[in-house]
């Protein structure tokens, strides 16, 4: 069993993966880290799964995890750790808009037995953002903040940034709960999480925003708010409910 899980959803990311998995590997290469790293096609277009393939040959670390065609971000990254075998697990965007060299100050909490669950965020300390989004996108993600912290008592600076680490246990507890599948589904982790009793922290990384992002503020943010009710509602009438809670 390896001591980490590193888990890259990617959808006709052709163009961008390769210097991302150069980095990540690179990165786990020179930490001497016993880790894996899985990449999950989210039902790619393009040259994204032979891609993946080609590097797999040259790092046996690396594996390519296939959907069952295009099921969206959440739906990926629950595959993904669904196959993870790490004792710690973490998901990060394939543009690497947070750094791979970020990932101790997630893990660091974890394996000291502080944390259960560590996400990255943007705007602990906005500062450390070397590229902003647009005002607009700032816009809309604020607003769409508060409405978790009204919604779904989250209180949190920050549930979108795609950075985050999950013991195995928590991994194991919340999952196989999720039932968002595409963008809102932090969220529901994050909601799950607190049912659960588990224990978040919330840490400052490093972050850029990259061009080429498929997020479209109005649709996207509309059905990410429609996720948001239905996360609500799914826990006052107990759906996330398990035998013996």
């Amino acid at each position: 069993m390896p001591k980490y899980s590193i888990i890259i959803p990617a959808y006709n990311e052709a163009a961008r993966l390769g210097p991302t998995l150069e980095r990540v590997l690179g990165y786990v290469s020179a930490q001497r880290w016993d880790a894996e790293v899985i990449v999950v096609n989210d039902g790619s277009r393009d040259q994204t799964p032979d891609l993946i393939r080609d590097y797999a040959k040259r790092h046996p670390c690396l594996q390519l995890l296939e959907n069952p065609g295009n099921r969206g971000k959440g739906y990926s990254v629950r595959n993904g750790m669904s196959h993870a075998n790490g004792e710690l697990l973490l998901f990060s965007d394939a543009d690497l808009s947070s750094p791979i060299e970020e990932a101790p100050k997630l893990l660091v909490p974890l394996e000291s037995g502080a944390a259960d669950i560590a996400i990255g965020s943007r705007w602990l300390r906005p500062e450390l953002q070397t590229q902003r989004q647009s005002l607009l996108r700032q816009l809309y993600g604020r607003l769409f903040n508060l409405l978790l912290r009204v919604l779904l008592g989250l209180n949190f600076k920050d549930t979108q940034c795609g950075f985050k680490a999950f013991t195995r246990q928590a991994a194991r507890r919340i999952f196989p709960l999720q039932q968002i599948e595409r963008w809102g589904f932090d969220p529901e982790l994050l909601y799950l999480a607190h049912k659960a009793g588990l224990r978040v922290v919330e840490i400052p990384v490093s972050w850029a925003h990259t061009g080429g992002t498929r997020i479209s503020p109005l649709r996207d943010g509309l059905r990410m708010f429609a996720e948001a009710v239905k996360v609500r509602w799914n826990g006052l009438t107990g759906k996330y409910n398990v035998p013996g809670d």
